[in-house]
């Protein structure tokens, strides 16, 4: 028999987009089993450029990094691998102590494909520079797409691992940190 929500790429932008309304719904749009959270790995190249190019118009309005751009683009690439990687393997351990570890690979493949919504907040968040407004409108957009960011990746592993909210909290406290070591690092590779 048919699996009901095949992993697929239609599936997992449904899903992010009904998890950005926090819609539960977006959950059975996310196929169980290690074969989804595999695939959930594609979200990673579909964000990918607009990594590249967020950090190509930074390099070109803020100049070169002090190690080169090729030196620069490199440590990007492994730091953004790094990140989608990293922190699907350190889940699985929070997962396994809160004894969910069965809901892991429904959670994982969740958490990658909303990652296209965070993505597309970044996008959003140019619109205030490209079209000259001052410079505090983008730092607000940029708090409220932080805070908004930080309730979205809340609220999908809340409902994917059917966790409270404080063990929720764990993971995206997980994901924060590993966040800014992961850029940290980058960036002092990159003499940022």
């Amino acid at each position: 028999m048919p699996a009901l929500n095949p992993p697929s790429v239609a599936n997992g932008i449904a899903a992010a987009i009904l998890f950005a309304r926090g819609r539960v719904e977006g959950l059975a749009l996310i196929a169980p089993g290690l074969e989804g959270a595999r695939h959930s790995f594609l979200a990673a190249l579909i964000c990918l450029p607009v990594l590249l190019v967020l950090r190509i118009i930074g390099w070109s309005t803020q100049g070169a990094p002090p190690s080169g751009v090729a030196v620069a683009l490199v440590a990007e690439l492994i730091g953004y691998t790094l990140s989608w990687v990293a922190f699907a393997l350190a889940s699985l351990g929070l997962a396994q102590r809160a004894k969910r570890s069965g809901d892991w690979p429904r959670f994982i493949a969740a958490w990658n494909w909303s990652n296209l919504v965070q993505y597309a907040l970044l996008i959003v968040l140019l619109v205030p520079s490209v079209l000259g407004l001052p410079g505090w409108v983008g730092n607000a957009l940029g708090l409220v797409a932080v805070g908004y960011a930080i309730w979205l990746e809340w609220f999908v592993t809340r409902v994917a691992l059917n966790i409270p909210g404080m063990a929720a909290a764990m993971f995206v406290v997980l994901d924060l940190t590993m966040g800014l070591f992961i850029g940290a690092l980058t960036a002092k590779i990159t003499g940022g």
